[in-house]
């Protein structure tokens, strides 16, 4: 068999696991998040996991796709694992930058919905406070 092949081979196998298992290990992970922005919500914060997982397979599997091409014939050893670690580097790259772009969205939504929680008052004004005549908050007298 030729060494072009078992680098293309090998290269899907490992590119294919590596996606596998970050994927995840998001999904897994970011339901906590997903609960926590979704107030509880469990079932909503399933069905948001599942698409972003899917979409987390879609981009990645397309770029293993796209990369997949080799320019130089592969004749030895070597060359092989030249070309696998270059190819496999790129990938890892790619799944760290998704895996931290995916973070970055999970906590930007979920200090947005902490931060809309902390707008309500813990307890509900009751009245109003009457302020002194004269007092520093009370209108300017008029003048005659």
């Amino acid at each position: 068999m030729d060494l072009t092949v078992v680098a293309y081979i090998t290269y899907l196998l490992i590119s294919v696991a590596l996606t596998i298992w970050v994927a995840r290990t998001l999904s897994r992970n970011g339901k906590v998040f997903l609960a926590d922005v979704l107030h509880g919500n469990e079932k909503l914060a399933d069905a948001v996991n599942h698409l972003l997982v899917v979409g987390f397979y879609l981009v990645n599997f397309g770029f293993v796709a796209l990369y997949l091409g080799q320019d130089d014939a592969v004749l030895d050893a070597r060359a092989l694992f030249e070309a696998l670690s270059v190819k496999l580097g790129v990938v890892l790259l790619v799944l760290g930058f998704m895996h931290l772009a995916n973070v970055y969205v999970l906590n930007k939504i979920r200090r947005r919905g902490v931060m809309e929680r902390e707008q309500v008052p813990p307890v509900r004004p009751q009245g109003w406070t009457a302020t002194p005549k004269g007092g520093p908050w009370a209108p300017p007298a008029p003048q005659r």
